[in-house]
């Protein structure tokens, strides 16, 4: 049987993540098992990865119309420290002050809106550039780390047990079911992708590229906002986290691109490798002790995933060209919208780019 048969029949090339956590499981329990096998694991692996799951959901929605947001780090950290501003210093109460949060999250989303698509600024740079003013705003609102709010309504929203694990864990299965409908299964979403995949084509074809990245950006605030808002509930306000969070959330969407729907991002194979990749990262902490553990992880993670969805389109690019050359250029050809490495689509300068769209927009 053939190699690439043998990989399909075995699920390898959707389902290695799990594989992948598989191994993981079966070793630590070997290894630790007085520490690693235990309610107490899992629970918080759960429960602490979450956050991160919600900021890796911020990413992954504008970058499947290949477009990167940077700033997502600066707004959780940034949306964190206004709402606990709001209520410690200005005695604001928690609904309108998380109300405020949020609404931040989509005027920052809407900044970087203008910028991308209105100046025509490359998403990278422009999101760079808007995390160093959002980090500047920071300062602004608090110098110094502010205390946290008493109320005990707010302490309980992210950390309120439910089935023995805290909700903030639910919140992010919520949410996330939420995002996989909206970029799976509605005609926005497949706009996205095919925005991602190949921008001047969807142009061509009717999208209003434009709106479609905007929302994205949007959406992409309003859940950076949010995962700021939960982690102040559930850790307490920060000056500096959110540089902390940005490695794992793009590592596990980069990684996840390569699980489930090989070749895009999207929101389970996202998920499976944030929680196969924490249970890697908890099991080398509980048995060596290691504080380099985390960051050598989410590193290896990005530049691995990034490789193999490299190596899997140059595949792809090859068997195409030969089913040209062979003359068989009618049969059924694997296409991988490879949309977070390849931005040759857009203008010259990396922006969005959508004049002179036809006269029927979708």
């Amino acid at each position: 049987m053939p190699k690439s048969i043998s990989l399909r029949t075995l699920g390898l090339e959707r389902f290695s993540g799990l594989y992948m956590w598989a191994l993981f499981i079966i070793v630590f329990s070997v290894w630790v098992p007085s520490l690693f096998l235990t309610k107490t694991t899992l629970t918080s692996i759960a429960s602490e990865q979450a956050v991160v799951g919600i900021l890796a959901l911020a990413v992954l929605v504008p970058m499947a119309a290949g477009v990167f947001d940077l700033s997502v780090a600066a707004t959780i950290n940034l949306s964190t420290v206004f709402v606990v501003v709001l209520q410690t210093q200005h005695k604001v109460a928690i609904v309108p002050a998380i109300l405020a949060g949020l609404a931040l999250g989509l005027v920052i989303g809407a900044a970087n809106g203008f910028i991308i698509v209105k100046l025509r600024v490359n998403s990278f740079i422009a999101t760079l550039g808007t995390t160093s003013v959002i980090a500047a705003i920071q300062i602004i609102v608090s110098p110094t780390e502010p205390y946290p709010p008493t109320a005990t309504a707010w302490t309980e929203l992210a950390t309120r047990q439910f089935g023995d694990i805290q909700i903030v864990f639910w919140y992010l299965v919520i949410l996330a079911f939420i995002v996989w409908w909206a970029v799976g299964h509605t005609p926005a979403g497949r706009y996205l992708y095919a925005i991602g995949g190949n921008a001047e084509a969807a142009r061509l074809s009717g999208v209003r590229v434009s709106r479609y990245v905007w929302v994205s950006l949007l959406t992409s605030g309003l859940l950076a906002a949010l995962a700021g808002i939960l982690y102040g509930s559930q850790n307490g306000p920060s000056l500096s986290y959110g540089s902390g969070l940005l490695l794992p959330a793009f590592a596990a969407v980069f990684l996840g691109s390569t699980q489930i729907h090989p070749g895009r991002v999207n929101v389970f194979g996202t998920l499976l490798a944030i929680y196969a990749l924490a249970t890697g990262v908890r099991g080398l902490q509980l048995a060596t002790s290691a504080q380099w553990v985390n960051s050598m992880f989410n590193g290896v993670a990005l530049v691995g995933a990034v490789a193999f969805a490299v190596w899997r389109q140059g595949r792809v690019t090859i068997k195409v060209d030969r089913s040209i050359d062979g003359d068989e250029a009618g049969a059924p050809s694997e296409h991988l919208p490879d949309s977070h490495l390849d931005s040759g689509s857009r203008s010259s300068s990396g922006a969005v780019d959508d004049a002179a769209p036809p006269s029927r927009h979708l």
